[in-house]
């Protein structure tokens, strides 16, 4: 296959009504990676806020889940 052959080609249409940012973190390709440094920042600092020690080596998926929550407890929800 050469490269221009790859113009038109997709991968991983979005289904109707599915929107990427909602996506479920245990259903992420590279969530049991491990958090990225943005999220351990974020993390630190709500953890702080609320009050909490939250263990440093979380996943992706797991630091996700952790910051939605501690969002809501510190009123810092993005909703």
């Amino acid at each position: 296959m050469s490269d221009t052959s790859r113009e038109h080609e997709t991968l991983g249409a979005q289904r109707e009504g599915d929107n990427p940012a909602e996506k479920d973190p245990s259903d992420w390709v590279t969530g049991d990676e491990p958090m990225t440094a943005p999220q351990a920042s974020y993390l630190d600092t709500l953890a702080r806020q609320a009050g909490e020690e939250i263990s440093a080596d979380l996943t992706k998926a797991e630091a996700s889940e952790q910051i939605e929550r501690l969002q809501g407890e510190t009123g810092r929800s993005t909703e």
